[in-house]
């Protein structure tokens, strides 16, 4: 089951974190990533630049596992970014540890991405056949050599060439060796905001990193935008033109920690409030409500609060089991030994149990959850979720099934409740779930809902599940 629990849910893309002009650069940005390690799990990485050498680290793992004080103070200058990572597609390889550092014919140049460009394999076949040499298998190198190769005055120049030919989801931070860029896609499909801190400017993919340093929230970095921090400040300018913004709708649903806000609102809020909504479309009698830890909890909360059945927590999760770990031998596993999740037997016995999720992927984690909570003596079940039924791919930084192996793709409602054996089943409707965002026109709205809905906001190129890169 534990096996299951890691894998039968979309992963966390990639978090990224950047500050210029702060003495303890490196280590600000160690602290920012340590708020961000929800976002990945397999490596982490920082670069620092002095205004002449950049210093730079990366490791397997997470970010208290990678750095120590000894390796911080390694990392100086006033200027840093960093990475933690995880990977949509291929093998974890230090080689794909972000930020990627380089060298080119202007100085240092450090790289750090979030998201995924659904271009990444054409650009890196054109790229290969003009002679780059790639070290990776990232598509945030193909934007290196696309900006080495680019022969424009200035960096600012060179990037904005470059990007013109990228399509796809991405939240760049680019340090030099006197600049610190940061770019969010047209759509604005991946999260980046900005932030004030003892005089020095941050950039984060979530505003959680902004607290944990003690940061201002200034604003979010505009879809299309470019932002140049140097010594005289802040510059601003578009590298794009203006297009539909298409916020992923996902960040909200599960991605994001509950204390973010993103884009004017807030991730906790806008749960709670697809709860709501979830009790007034899908009640039901019961005697107790509880959430699927962690990011259902928040709207667990609020189809409590709307039908007056008590919340409990009712399953706890091991927050200490990382991404890897080593299984349970076939005879524990048999015995039912149960590393990742476990129910909580005085609150749920002889109940009837509204569990509440934001999501169901394959199916197999809510059979087994479903199972898990009759075993400690629950006598209904009645699983609520949160979003509308995932039918297709993710193609923009989530590390998402195959659409065939996604089940409501090819079951019925009713179909996926007996897999499942849950007493009832019942998901929000698109409609419903952008009302969690203030929407009332459904031909007004700027959220990204491909998933559920197959509508792509931007090109998806022929045989792309096959040709992505790696992030």
């Amino acid at each position: 089951m534990d096996h299951e629990l890691m894998f039968d849910k979309w992963h966390e893309e990639c978090g990224v974190f950047g500050i210029f002009n702060h003495e303890k650069a490196a280590e600000l940005t160690y602290y920012g990533l340590y708020a961000l390690q929800h976002r990945g799990q397999e490596s982490a990485g920082i670069a620092a630049v002095d205004g002449k050498k950049m210093y730079h680290h990366r490791g397997m793992g997470l970010v208290a596992d990678v750095f120590n004080e000894d390796i911080l103070q390694t990392l100086t200058g006033s200027a840093a970014i960093g990475h933690v990572r995880y990977s949509t597609t291929g093998d974890t390889s230090i080689e794909n540890a972000q930020p990627l550092t380089f060298g080119f014919q202007r100085g240092n140049m450090a790289l750090a991405h979030n998201g995924n460009l659904t271009n990444a394999y054409q650009l890196h076949g054109m790229l290969e056949r003009q002679g780059s040499i790639f070290q990776s298998t990232s598509d945030t190198e193909v934007v290196a050599h696309l900006i080495a190769k680019s022969g424009l005055p200035t960096i600012e120049e060179n990037v904005k060439e470059s990007m013109s030919v990228v399509k796809g989801a991405y939240a760049f931070l680019i340090l030099t060796d006197d600049k610190l860029l940061a770019l969010r896609d047209p759509q604005g499909l991946r999260p980046m905001a900005l932030g004030m801190f003892e005089g020095a400017y941050v950039v984060a993919s979530e505003t959680c990193a902004f607290d944990t340093i003690g940061a201002e929230y200034i604003r979010d970095i505009e879809p299309g935008e470019m932002l140049v921090i140097d010594k005289n400040g802040l510059h601003s300018s578009r590298f794009a033109s203006t297009s539909k913004k298409a916020l992923c709708t996902f960040e909200y649903i599960y991605f994001a920690r509950p204390d973010s806000d993103i884009d004017g609102f807030n991730v906790h809020a806008v749960r709670k409030r697809l709860g709501k909504l979830l009790a007034e479309e899908h009640p039901v009698q019961a005697d107790v409500v509880i959430g699927v830890p962690d990011s259902s909890i928040s709207a667990a909360i609020g189809y409590a609060e709307a039908t007056g059945i008590p919340y409990e927590i009712g399953l706890i999760k091991n927050k200490y089991i990382g991404r890897t770990f080593i299984q349970p031998s076939q005879e524990l596993r048999e015995r039912g030994v149960k590393l990742k999740l476990s129910a909580v037997r005085k609150v749920v016995e002889g109940k009837r149990v509204v569990l509440i999720d934001d999501s169901i992927v394959r199916g197999t984690t809510s059979r087994r959850i479903v199972q898990m909570l009759r075993d400690a003596g629950a006598t209904e079940v009645h699983l609520r979720i949160s979003s509308p039924p995932v039918t297709n791919a993710c193609y923009y930084g989530i590390d998402t099934s195959a659409r065939d192996e996604l089940i409501a793709s090819s079951k019925t409602v009713e179909e996926i409740r007996e897999y499942i054996q849950a007493d009832s089943l019942a998901y929000l409707t698109e409609e419903t779930m952008l009302r969690a965002f203030g929407v009332t026109d459904m031909s007004q709205h700027h959220f990204c809902n491909a998933c559920f809905t197959g509508n792509y906001p931007t090109e998806i190129y022929e045989d792309l599940t096959k040709n992505m890169l790696e992030r």
